[in-house]
């Protein structure tokens, strides 16, 4: 289920902000948890990162961070361990979601 605009909104503000999780491998696994984001890394060096939709619809996002990749995603961390991802994401299909994710915040475009 896709929720309002004005709900995500509101929820992003009253939910505690998302925080990344880092795993030794090329690529993140199957099952995500609930509001983190997943970051495969191999050899110090950062694959890819996963997470729901935060729309709601529970759709699977992967997104590539190697340069060699198109399109591809930064990712840089705090100190809190929240993400922020340049740029924004923004599904063409499905919810057609479009945000930001900044210090583990997602702001709606």
């Amino acid at each position: 289920m896709k929720w309002p605009l004005w709900f995500l909104k509101l929820k992003e503000n009253w939910l505690p902000a998302r925080r990344i999780i880092v795993i030794e491998a090329d690529t993140p696994p199957q099952k995500l948890p609930w509001r983190s984001l997943v970051l495969a890394r191999e050899d110090n060096e950062d694959w890819a990162v996963a997470f729901r939709c935060p729309c709601g619809c529970g759709k699977r996002l992967e997104l590539m961070l190697i340069k060699e990749a198109k399109p591809n995603w930064s990712i840089s961390i705090n100190q809190r361990d929240r993400p922020t991802l340049h740029p924004s994401v923004w599904l063409k299909g499905g919810c057609k979601s479009h945000f930001w994710l900044r210090e583990g915040k997602v702001v709606w475009v």
